[in-house]
């Protein structure tokens, strides 16, 4: 099979690496480019480097995006659960907070990690802040 090469923003000449297999790996917690390697060091902390292909990770910069896709999703995922439980029972404020309230830090706390490293594969597949190579260009600010 021959390998894609693109050209523009990316840089020159880099081979095209696949979105989808980088995200699900990372996703499954493993390293998004050989898929072997252990991506976290403990619960949220990614490795330095992958055990396997040496792979670099230290450099990813994954800061709050993953904290905010887990809100969307587990918003959406409870607020429209507990709508629907609420139009169709009668359970007393004490119930719904027995159940709904474990339920968002359950599903949270289930969710960070595996979207943590769909956010690192992504960067990877995409070359982002230092995965091409280069070192990330800090814009100065307009008024400074």
């Amino acid at each position: 099979m021959e390998e894609q090469v693109f050209g523009g923003e990316r840089g020159p000449g880099r081979v095209v690496r696949p979105l989808m297999n980088a995200m699900m790996r990372g996703f499954l917690g493993r390293c998004p480019c050989c898929g072997e390697g252990k991506l976290f060091a403990s619960f949220l902390k990614i490795v330095d480097r992958c055990e396997r292909c040496g792979e670099e990770m230290h450099h990813h910069r994954a800061d709050d995006l993953p904290a905010y896709l887990v809100v969307v999703i587990v918003g959406h995922v409870v607020v429209g659960a507990f709508m629907s439980f609420e139009a169709n029972s009668t359970l007393s404020l004490g119930q719904h907070l027995a159940i709904w309230v474990p339920l968002t830090i359950g599903l949270s706390l289930a969710l960070l990690r595996p979207i943590k490293g769909a956010v690192v594969g992504l960067q990877w597949a995409l070359y982002m802040h230092g995965f091409g190579g280069e070192k990330d260009l800090i814009e100065a600010h307009p008024e400074t």
